[in-house]
């Protein structure tokens, strides 16, 4: 499956993923982003040797006895895809809707998807993750637009298939648009086929429209 990525990741984003800063459903969007994208990739892995290089030159600081075991602990307790080296990223199925670390996380591919309907055709999968944000998948209907609504705190969208477009433009398989505060849109699934995204927040939506508030809260977006 060909990628042509137009929209990336933030620096702010690769650098917090590089220091292991990012709540667990931003850090799957960006290693799922990251798995398709060379130029990410790149940018991460310089990111990762200059935290490599501070980590080097740092003094060395007492520890904690049970700091260990602590490391070990939460290592265990992370997704795969947070585990993963970013050399291990780049395992593409030529086949497959969803790239790697997203497999991996779910567990199979978008037929192992169990869907719930939101309406109109409108489907999405939450998906589990720790407390500090979101992460969900959401399956749009070629032609179909999602409710117009803004933000309160921060959206990454990425596209799996088909695509989708708004004010600030066209995004295709691969692309991500970085939503914050400021912005408002109405997303639309482009013609061709049906839209899968991969959307990760860390504060619930602002719908204009009264039926999408009234629902907001069956819906956990």
């Amino acid at each position: 499956m060909t990628t042509t990525i137009k929209h990336h990741l933030t620096d702010d984003l690769l650098m917090a993923y590089a220091a292991g800063n990012l709540p667990e459903a931003f850090s799957l969007v960006v290693a799922t982003h990251v798995s398709l994208c060379d130029e990410c990739r790149a940018r991460l892995m310089e990111y990762e040797a200059v935290g490599g290089a501070v980590l080097d030159d740092a003094p060395e600081c007492a520890m904690a006895e049970d700091s260990f075991a602590a490391t070990m602990r939460l290592i265990d307790g992370m997704p795969a895809d947070e585990r993963i080296e970013t050399s291990a990223m780049v395992r593409h199925d030529g086949n497959a809707v969803f790239p790697q670390p997203l497999r991996d996380y779910v567990g199979g591919d978008a037929e192992a998807v169990r869907w719930k309907s939101l309406g109109g055709r409108i489907r999405q999968a939450v998906l589990p993750t720790s407390k500090e944000a979101s992460v969900r998948l959401l399956y749009i209907p070629a032609g179909m637009a999602m409710p117009d609504h803004g933000h309160k705190g921060m959206e990454l969208t990425m596209v799996l298939q088909g695509a989708f477009e708004d004010d600030e433009g066209l995004y295709a398989r691969g692309d991500v648009e970085v939503a914050n505060e400021e912005m408002e849109h109405t997303p639309v699934a482009a013609p061709g086929p049906d839209c899968i995204c991969l959307v990760a927040t860390d504060a619930p939506l602002k719908f204009s429209g009264l039926l999408p508030r009234i629902a907001q809260p069956f819906i956990g977006i």
